[in-house]
C-alpha cells in the first residue's frame, strides 16, 4: 500500500487520482544510499534538495520515493522522458529488442537502424534527410561542430550567451553558462555573442516573442516591427565585425534557451541572424536537444516556430525518453565531409536504442503529445502569469508548449534575480507537496517547468495550486 506522508506545508490542492501502485522498495536503506553516494561516486554528480530523493519507480508522469510517496514530476529528468516515464509501448518494444540482439555496431546491417533513419527523418523538411546516431546531447553538438569546420574549411562557431550545448571539453566552448566552465582552457575558435534576453536584456517590450505571455516590459513598437530584435541584430552584427574572421564555419542556438531558463529572443532573430552567417559562408546549427520531439507543441520541430530551416540540426534527451541516444541530422553534401576519412561511432544507432527511438515517435504520435503539448502548455502558461500578476517576485512567465520558465525577482522595477536561498525555499516546499521542478539561469532564478508531454489540465491545476501555496509562505516568511 502507498503510505501517506505528512507535507511541513500544507496545501489545499488534492493531488490527481492514479490508480497505479510502485513495487515495494526492497533495495538499500536510505542511509547507505548516502553513504555509498559519499564513498564512491564522484561529488561533481550533485543532487537536488536538501534531503536528496531515492526515487524507485515511474509511471507516466508520475514518481514515486522508495517510501511509497508519490511526486508529478515537472522536470521529466532534465527534459528527457517526453512521452512518459515507463510508457508501455517503449517499455515492450525495448524489451522485446533485448530478447532479440542488443548490439553488432554499425559495420554490419540490421533492420533498426534502417527503420528509424526512415522514420525520423521523415519529419524534417528537405534537405535535411540524413542521420548520424550518437549517445548524447553533447556528443551530438560535438560532432555538428566538427562537421560544420571540416564542410567550411572555416574555423570560428558563434553561440549566445546563456547558451548550454555540452559539458565535453570541445562542446564548453559554445556553452556559456560560468558553473559549467572548468579552469582549463577551452573555447578554441568560439565567440559569444550577446543574448536576445527579452525580460532580463537591455531591450525588450509586449510583444516580442512567440509565447501565450509575454513580458511586463511595455514599449512602443507598431504591429510587424520589433525595436529590440533590430538592436539585438545590431550586436550580432557588431560581434561578425569585431570577433570573428570575415567567414565563419557556423553559429549555434537553441531555439528556446533550456538550462538558463526558457529564454525566448524576439520573433525574427534567428531568422536575420542565420543570413548573416550564411552571408559569411558559415552553417546554421540548431540545438533541439530540449525543444524537439513536439514540446513547444505548435510544431515538432524548435526552428519551425522561428521560421528557418537550419543546415544542422542536434538531437538527444527526449528522443529516447530516457535511453542514452542522440542523433546529428543534415544535408547529403554536409554529411560527405565526414566520409573523407574515418569517423566511427561503437554505440551509436545500436539496435536497442533505435526501437526505442522508434517507439518514441510512434507512442508522440498515437497518443497525439504534440496536441497535448499546446493544448496542456498553453493552459498552464496562462495560469502561471495570473501568479506573475498576484505576487511582486514573479518576474516573467514565459515559454511555449511544455517549454516553460518562471523568473523569479525581488521586484519587478529592479528585475533583480530573488537570492538563491529564497528559491531554494519556495523549490523545497513545493518538493514537500509532491511537486518536482526544475530550475536554471544564470543566477538559479528561474524554474524550469518541462514535464513529461502526458501531463493532463488536471495536474496542472495541482501544480499551480502548490506553487501558489510556496509562494505565500514565501510571503508569510518575509513579513
Amino acid at each position: 500500500r502507498q503510505q501517506k506522508w505528512k507535507s511541513s506545508v500544507s496545501t489545499q490542492a488534492k493531488m490527481p487520482p492514479c490508480d497505479f501502485v510502485p513495487e515495494k522498495y526492497e533495495s538499500y536503506p536510505y542511509e547507505r544510499v548516502q553513504k555509498i553516494r559519499e564513498q564512491n561516486i564522484a561529488p561533481s554528480l550533485r543532487t537536488y534538495y536538501r534531503k536528496p530523493l531515492l526515487l524507485h519507480q515511474g509511471h507516466m508522469q508520475w514518481l514515486f520515493d522508495h517510501e511509497g510517496r508519490r511526486y508529478l514530476d515537472l522536470f521529466a529528468g532534465i527534459v528527457t522522458v517526453s512521452v512518459g516515464h515507463c510508457h508501455p509501448k517503449v517499455t515492450m518494444a525495448t524489451q522485446k529488442q533485448l530478447a532479440r540482439l542488443w548490439h553488432t555496431t554499425n559495420i554490419y546491417m540490421y533492420p533498426a537502424i534502417h527503420e528509424y533513419a526512415e522514420k525520423l527523418t521523415s519529419l524534417f523538411p528537405d534537405p535535411l534527410k540524413v542521420v548520424y546516431l550518437t549517445n548524447s546531447g553533447s556528443e551530438a553538438n560535438d560532432l555538428a561542430m566538427f562537421m560544420a569546420r571540416l564542410h567550411t574549411h572555416n574555423f570560428d562557431i558563434i553561440s549566445l550567451r546563456g547558451g548550454y550545448h555540452g559539458g565535453s571539453p570541445y562542446t564548453l566552448g559554445l556553452t556559456s553558462l560560468t558553473p559549467y566552465k572548468h579552469g582549463v582552457a577551452n573555447g578554441f575558435g568560439c565567440t559569444t555573442t550577446m543574448l536576445p534576453d527579452v525580460f532580463r536584456g537591455p531591450w525588450g517590450g509586449s510583444h516580442c516573442r512567440d509565447s501565450p505571455v509575454q513580458t511586463i516590459r511595455k514599449c512602443s513598437c507598431t504591429e510587424g516591427a520589433c525595436l529590440a530584435k533590430d538592436q539585438y541584430i545590431e550586436q550580432f552584427k557588431d560581434t561578425l565585425n569585431t570577433s570573428v574572421p570575415k567567414t565563419v564555419a557556423g553559429f549555434i542556438a537553441e531555439p528556446i534557451q533550456g538550462v538558463n531558463g526558457a529564454v525566448q529572443y524576439p520573433r525574427n532573430f534567428l531568422k536575420e541572424a542565420y543570413q548573416l552567417i550564411r552571408e559569411r559562408g558559415g552553417l546554421c546549427i540548431s540545438d533541439e536537444v530540449q525543444t524537439g520531439f513536439g514540446r513547444t507543441g505548435s510544431h515538432f520541430w524548435g526552428f519551425q516556430t522561428h521560421g528557418v530551416v537550419p543546415d544542422i540540426v542536434t538531437l538527444a534527451k527526449g528522443i529516447g525518453n530516457g535511453f542514452p541516444m542522440a542523433a546529428v541530422v543534415t544535408t547529403k553534401e554536409i554529411a560527405s565531409s565526414l566520409a573523407q576519412n574515418l569517423h566511427f561511432n561503437t554505440f551509436g544507432g545500436n539496435p536497442l536504442a533505435c526501437v526505442v527511438g522508434a517507439a518514441v515517435l510512434d507512442a508522440i504520435e498515437e497518443d497525439s503529445l504534440q496536441k497535448n503539448s499546446e493544448i496542456v502548455g498553453t493552459y498552464m502558461l496562462l495560469e502561471l502569469a495570473k501568479l506573475r500578476d498576484e505576487f511582486e517576485i514573479v518576474g516573467d512567465v514565459r515559454g511555449k508548449g511544455l517549454m516553460i520558465g518562471v523568473e523569479m525577482v525581488t521586484d519587478k522595477d529592479s528585475r533583480r534575480p530573488l537570492p538563491a536561498e529564497e528559491i531554494s525555499q519556495i523549490w523545497e516546499d513545493c518538493k514537500d507537496m509532491g511537486v518536482l521542478i526544475g530550475r536554471g539561469g544564470l543566477y538559479s532564478q528561474t524554474f524550469r517547468i518541462k514535464p513529461p508531454m502526458c501531463i493532463t489540465k488536471r495536474d496542472v491545476n495541482f501544480a499551480v495550486e502548490v506553487f501558489r501555496t510556496a509562494l505565500q509562505k514565501h510571503i508569510d516568511r518575509a513579513a
